[in-house]
C-alpha cells in the first residue's frame, strides 16, 4: 500500500508525541482516528489531527473505516488485551513498552500474533533505533573490540519533587519494568540474547518513601547472569539533579563501548566561576526524540511494504520475563533462578 492508515489509541505525553511525529515526520503515514476516554485528550486532538476522527473507546477506532493499524500508547495493563483486539480485527499494531505485566499476558499476545502472521507486531524499544546505539551494535558485529561479556546499562530520571509517579506505582509494575525495561531488552540485544539464568536486585527509597507501600523504590540496582558467562547490570533512578541520563557500557574481551556518557543536551561548553560544564537533556524524549521517529517509520515500512521487523514479541517477552525475575528479587531480597 502506498499509505498506511493508523489510529492512535492514547493521547497522553507520550501518545501526542507519537501522533505527531506521524503527522509531520514518517513518510508513508496517516492518521485517521484516534481514541480516548478523556474529553481534554479528544479536543487536543481535534486541534491537531483535524482529519482524524476521534472515538472514545478502542472498539470506536476499530471500526474506522480504511483503517490498517493501531498504535498503543495506553496504560501498560490495558496492553496485552488491547494488542490481542488490534490483531482479532485484522490490524497491524504497535504498542509502547512493556508488552505486559505477566508472562501469561505475553503468550497470549503471542499466540494472537500467530493466529494472524500477515500482520506486523511490534513492541516499542526505541532505543535499538537510536543512532549511537545502533553504532555500537554494528561495532560489536564488525568484532572491534572483541567478544561482548558485560553490559552496564542505567535509566535515570530527573527528580521530580511532586513524586507524580508514585501515583502509577500500583500499575507501572515497578522501577525495573517501568524504567530499566529498556535496559534490559538493550542487554539481550548487544550480547547476542544469551538465555538468562539468574538474577539479584536491592534497591533504596532515597527521596520518594510513599513508594514503599507498593513494593517499590527510587534508586534500584539489579544483576543478571545469562548462559555463557555473560552479565549485566542494570541502575535505575527516578532522583537526579542534573537531568536524565541513558547511560550504557559494553565490556570486550579487546576493549569497551559506552553510549552517553555525558548526557549532554548540545555541544555547547560553559566556561564561569562555576568551572565548566554543559547543559544535559530533561527528560528521556529530549533524548531519543529521533530515535522515536526512527523506530515509527520502521514500523510502518515493515507493515506498508511486507517487510521484517527488527525485534519480535518474543524479544518484548524475554525482557518482561527478565523485569519481573528482577522485581520479585528486590522484593525478597532473593536470587531468583529462571
Amino acid at each position: 500500500m502506498s499509505t498506511l492508515n493508523l489510529g492512535v489509541a492514547g493521547l497522553g505525553r507520550l501518545g501526542r508525541r507519537h501522533a505527531l511525529n506521524l503527522r509531520d515526520r514518517i513518510a508513508g503515514a496517516r492518521v485517521i482516528g484516534v481514541c480516548s476516554p478523556l474529553r481534554e485528550e479528544l479536543g487536543w486532538a481535534r486541534r491537531e489531527l483535524p482529519d482524524a476522527a476521534g472515538h472514545a473507546a478502542l472498539e470506536g477506532l476499530l471500526a474506522e473505516p480504511g483503517l490498517d493499524a493501531v498504535l498503543l500508547a495506553t496504560p501498560t495493563a490495558l496492553h496485552a488485551d488491547q494488542i490481542i483486539a488490534c490483531l482479532d480485527a485484522g490490524k497491524h499494531v504497535f504498542c509502547e513498552k512493556p508488552l505486559a505485566l505477566n508472562l501469561d499476558d505475553c503468550l497470549r499476545v503471542e499466540r494472537a500474533a500467530a493466529r494472524r502472521p500477515e500482520l506486523k507486531a511490534m513492541v516499542g524499544f526505541v532505543r535499538r533505533f537510536d543512532p549511537s546505539y545502533q553504532d555500537a551494535a554494528a561495532k560489536l558485529a564488525q568484532g572491534l573490540v572483541g567478544q561482548p561479556y558485560l553490559v552496564r546499562s542505567q535509566t535515570c530520571d530527573l527528580n521530580d519533587d511532586s513524586g507524580f509517579f508514585v501515583q502509577f506505582a500500583p500499575s507501572s509494575g515497578g522501577i525495573f519494568m517501568d524504567c530499566s525495561i529498556h535496559d534490559i531488552d538493550l542487554a539481550r540485544w548487544l550480547l547476542g540474547a544469551p538465555r538468562p539464568l539468574r538474577v539479584w536486585a536491592s534497591g533504596v527509597n532515597a527521596v520518594h518513601g510513599a513508594l514503599a507501600q507498593y513494593g517499590d523504590v527510587d534508586n534500584g540496582v539489579a544483576m543478571c547472569e545469562f548462559e555463557g558467562g555473560k552479565l549485566a547490570c542494570f541502575y535505575a533512578s527516578r532522583t537526579q539533579a542534573h537531568g536524565h541520563e541513558t547511560l550504557t557500557e559494553i565490556f570486550a574481551a579487546q576493549g569497551r563501548l559506552s553510549v552517553g556518557a555525558n548526557p549532554r543536551a548540545n555541544r555547547v561548553e560553559i566556561s564561569d566561576r562555576h568551572g565548566v560544564r554543559n547543559e544535559c537533556v530533561t527528560d528521556f524524549y529530549q533524548r531519543f526524540a529521533e530515535a522515536f521517529a526512527l523506530e515509527l517509520q520502521h514500523f510502518v515500512d515493515a507493515a506498508r511494504l511486507d517487510q521484517p521487523l527488527a525485534l519480535s514479541l518474543a524479544d518484548a517477552r524475554e525482557a518482561t520475563r527478565i523485569g519481573l525475575a528482577i522485581t520479585e528479587a528486590l522484593r525478597t531480597r532473593q536470587a531468583v533462578e529462571l
